[in-house]
C-alpha cells in the first residue's frame, strides 16, 4: 500500500455560531414513517417545560378527508371527555379544559422524551457558499404520540365503579381520633425536611410533573420569522473562536476530550478486517477462511470466481478443494464456515455475552438440523439450544435466512451438480453428522421429556402407575419437529 499522504482537493472554513446555543432543540420522530411528513403540518398547539425541557406538540387531523372515520373520532372525543363538547361554553378560568373542543378527535397530540442527557458533542451544521456554520444543541428530543384520551377515559370508568361500590352512609359514626404532635415543627426543621426530601428521585419526578406547561408559539419554516430564526445559525464576523488558534494536538484534545470511563475494547471481541491487499499476502487456508466467513455460505463454483478475479488469477481449483474441508462444512452441495472460525475462543457475544462454546454447540446443532431437513423454526432452535433470542437470531443468520412462511431456510439453494461429482467428500461429511447425531439427538430428546412430562401430569390418580422408562431420542423428520 503507498504511504503518501491524501491530497488536499478543498479547504472549507468552519465557524461556531453561539447565537442559539441556549435555545437550539433537535427533535426526532422514532415512529414517523417514510409516508408521514410533518414538515407542512398544521400545528394547533404547542407548549414548552423550559425547565425538564419537554415538548408537546398537537398535529391537527384532517377531519374532512376521505379517510377520516368520523364516527370513530367522535366516539374517542366523548370517551375522552365525557360528553360531547362541541357547542359548550368555555370552562371557567382553573378548570380543565376539554381534550377535544369541536367534539370530534381533530388533533395527534406528541410528548418528548430527552432521548441524551449530554449533548455537548452535538452541534447542528448548515453549509452554504462553501462555509460550513456549526450551532451547539441545548437539547436532544425524541417526540411519540401521546394517547391521553385513553387515560383520561380509564379514569373516569374506574371513579365511577369506585363510586358505585362504596355504600354511602348518611349518618356519622364517631370514631377516636389521636392527635399526635411532630417535634422540631419551626422553620429551621421545615428547611432541612426539604433538603433531604430535594435529592430523592421521587421528589426529582414530582417537580417533573408540578412544573407547568408554558404555551409558546409555532412558526411554519416558510413564514418570516422563522426564516429570521433561521439566520441565527449562521455566524458573525463578530464572534471569535479560540479553538482555531490552537496547536493541532490541542485543538484535537479539546475536539475529543480523553474520557477515563471509556471501556478498552479486547481484541478479542473483534473480527480482524481484510482488504484485497492484504488477503494477497495471506496463505490460501487463510484466504479461504476469510472470504468464507465474510459470504456465510458460498458454492465451489462463486468461491474460485472470488478468489480468480480479486486474489489469485492463477488459483488451482484441486489445491482449494483440499483446503475447504479445514475451513467450511459442505451442507447441501454448498460450503459454510466451521462454528469456530465465527466464534473465536474466548470470544463472548454482543448481546448477553454468551461465551463461544456455547455459541460454536448451537450453531453445530443448527448445521446438523439443516443438513437434515431443509428449514427450521427459531423458537424449536431457541428450546433445543437454551439461547437467548438475541443469540439464537445472530446463530441462524450465518447460514439461513426468513423465507414468507416465516421459517429459516438455507441461503443459497442445494448443489446437487456438486455433490454428484464429489461423493467422497459428501460421504465423509455424512460420516461427521453421524458422528455428532448422538450428541444432537440428546437435545431434542431433552426437548421432548418436559412434553411427556407435562402430560402424564393429567393423568387421574386412579389410573394404575407403571414403570417409565426412557424415551428412545427423536427421529428425525424430512420436516423440523
Amino acid at each position: 500500500m503507498d504511504e503518501e499522504e491524501d491530497v488536499v482537493v478543498e479547504e472549507i472554513p468552519v465557524f461556531l455560531s453561539k447565537n442559539l446555543q441556549d435555545q437550539l432543540y433537535l427533535f426526532q420522530y422514532p415512529t414517523k414513517t417514510q409516508l408521514a411528513n410533518h414538515d407542512n403540518a398544521e400545528i394547533v398547539n404547542c407548549c414548552v417545560k423550559p425547565l425538564t425541557q419537554e415538548v408537546k406538540v398537537d398535529f391537527g387531523l384532517n377531519i374532512e378527508s376521505k379517510f377520516y372515520d368520523r364516527f370513530k373520532g367522535e366516539q374517542f372525543a366523548v370517551a375522552a371527555d365525557g360528553k360531547n363538547t362541541y357547542g359548550l361554553a368555555p370552562p371557567p378560568k382553573g378548570a380543565e379544559r376539554p381534550t377535544y373542543k369541536r367534539g370530534i378527535m381533530d388533533k395527534q397530540a406528541f410528548t418528548s422524551t430527552r432521548s441524551l442527557t449530554d449533548v455537548s458533542k452535538y452541534v447542528v451544521g448548515i453549509y452554504t457558499d462553501k462555509e460550513m456554520h456549526l450551532s451547539p444543541l441545548a437539547s436532544i428530543v425524541q417526540l411519540r404520540p401521546a394517547l391521553s384520551h385513553f387515560d383520561k377515559e380509564d379514569k373516569r370508568r374506574k371513579a365511577e365503579l369506585k363510586a358505585q361500590s362504596e355504600d354511602i352512609d348518611d349518618e356519622e359514626v364517631a370514631q377516636q381520633v389521636t392527635v399526635k404532635f411532630a417535634r422540631g415543627t419551626g422553620a429551621g426543621a421545615t428547611t432541612k425536611k426539604n433538603k433531604e426530601q430535594r435529592g430523592t428521585y421521587d421528589n426529582f419526578v414530582q417537580r417533573i410533573v408540578d412544573e407547568p406547561w408554558c404555551e409558546s408559539y409555532w412558526h411554519a419554516r416558510n413564514t418570516p420569522t422563522a426564516e429570521l430564526e433561521r439566520q441565527k445559525l449562521f455566524s458573525t464576523n463578530l464572534q471569535s473562536n479560540q479553538s482555531l488558534s490552537l496547536p493541532p494536538a490541542d485543538y484535537l484534545a479539546k475536539l475529543l476530550p480523553h474520557n477515563e470511563h471509556v471501556q478498552q475494547v479486547d481484541a478479542v471481541q473483534m473480527q480482524p478486517v481484510y482488504n484485497k491487499a492484504m488477503l494477497k499476502t495471506l496463505p490460501l487456508q487463510e484466504q479461504l477462511r476469510v472470504v468464507l466467513r465474510d459470504a456465510k455460505m458460498l458454492s465451489f463454483a462463486d468461491m474460485i470466481h472470488i478468489l480468480a478475479e480479486h486474489i489469485d488469477p492463477n488459483v488451482s481449483a484441486d489445491k482449494v478443494l483440499a483446503l475447504m474441508p479445514q475451513v467450511g462444512i459442505l451442507l447441501h452441495g454448498n460450503w459454510v464456515p466451521k462454528s469456530e472460525v465465527l466464534y473465536p475462543e474466548k470470544m463472548l457475544s454482543h448481546a448477553n455475552g454468551v461465551s463461544a462454546e456455547q455459541m460454536i454447540r448451537a450453531r453445530d446443532y443448527v448445521l446438523y438440523r439443516f443438513s437434515r431437513t431443509m428449514w427450521l423454526q427459531r423458537q424449536r432452535v431457541m428450546a433445543a439450544t437454551q439461547l437467548p433470542p438475541a443469540e439464537t437470531l445472530d446463530v441462524l443468520s450465518t447460514v439461513a435466512r426468513v423465507n414468507a412462511s416465516k421459517r429459516w431456510e438455507l441461503l443459497l439453494p442445494p448443489d446437487t451438480e456438486f455433490e454428484q461429482r464429489h461423493a467422497e467428500l459428501v460421504e465423509r461429511q455424512e460420516l461427521h453428522w453421524r458422528a455428532m447425531e448422538e450428541s444432537f439427538s440428546h437435545m431434542d430428546w431433552a426437548k421432548e421429556t418436559k412434553r411427556v412430562r407435562k402430560r402424564s401430569t393429567r393423568k387421574s390418580e386412579s389410573q394404575p402407575s407403571t414403570s417409565t422408562s426412557m424415551p428412545p431420542p427423536a427421529q428425525h423428520q424430512p420436516a423440523e419437529a
